[in-house]
């Protein structure tokens, strides 16, 4: 239903583009008072309830980390905690969708193609480490509207382009 249905809307995509941010703002603003800190401290309970706000993110146009980072600031989690831990999330989600990606793709990479990977994956692993550190700042200092922002702006032109049938 997913791929057949919700893939072929792009219309559903720009609209969940802004609900995704109008959600993000509410939850950056009126989310409740942080208990947790400390993404490595987080109860197993509280890390598998943000696990099952991922699984929003089937829907096309919702933001993996945006919900797994609303889920974690409703249940109770810092600005901090909630990106930390939403990054944390994604290594098992990424991995798989590398190994899944590499394994539907056997039959054209050659010997060759296994370099360029390395390299890849390597540049792409630095270049995270530093924008990661760069966002947990930024977000510490002033939350998620600007990222909830663009959502909206992005979703709205979207939904604008279709309308006009662009």
């Amino acid at each position: 239903f997913i791929k057949n249905v919700l893939f072929e809307s792009p219309r559903l995509i720009a609209i969940m583009l802004i609900v995704g941010g109008v959600i993000l703002l509410a939850v950056d603003r009126f989310a409740p008072t942080p208990t947790i800190t400390d993404a490595t401290q987080l109860p197993f309970r509280k890390a598998v309830a943000i696990g099952f706000f991922q699984c929003l993110a089937m829907v096309p146009g919702v933001s993996r980390s945006g919900a797994t980072i609303s889920g974690a600031l409703i249940l109770g989690v810092s600005k901090r905690a909630a990106a930390e831990f939403s990054f944390f999330l994604s290594i098992p989600t990424m991995a798989g969708a590398f190994a899944f990606d590499i394994y539907k793709n056997r039959h054209i990479l050659d010997f060759s193609a296994w370099s360029d990977i390395a390299v890849g994956f390597v540049m792409a692993f630095i270049s995270a480490i530093l924008v990661v550190r760069w966002v947990l700042d930024y977000v510490s200092r002033n939350g998620f509207a600007l990222f909830a922002w663009w959502r909206i702006i992005v979703g709205a032109l979207a939904l604008a382009a279709l309308t006009l049938g662009f």
